[in-house]
């Protein structure tokens, strides 16, 4: 399994496929599946059976995973750079590549 450089919280855009361009923060990361649900991006559909917390059923529009590879994450003035990782004392923290920038 490889090492999954973005954490929940952090800001992101996709790079690749139908939603390219678009950004968002990072709600959930599916570590066993290399996933991860960006809020308002990758929109489906799902039709929801009636339950005791929806009564109503209906059709509920929710957010998809989207791999991992697809992200990139963004610095603090809005560029996509990639993550590296570097020892600050006796802590390890994540960096930008691009601006040197701890994130």
């Amino acid at each position: 399994m490889t090492k999954i450089k973005i954490k929940s919280g952090d800001t992101v855009q996709v790079i690749a496929g139908d939603h390219k361009g678009t950004e968002g923060k990072v709600l959930k990361v599916l570590r066993d599946k290399n996933k991860a649900i960006i809020e308002g991006v990758n929109m489906v559909k799902k039709h929801m059976k009636p339950s005791a917390q929806n009564p109503q059923g209906g059709i509920v529009e929710k957010e998809a995973p989207i791999h991992i590879s697809n992200l990139s994450l963004l610095t603090s003035k809005g560029e996509t750079t990639r993550v590296g990782f570097k020892m600050e004392g006796d802590k390890k923290v994540r960096f930008s590549v691009k601006s040197n920038e701890v994130i």
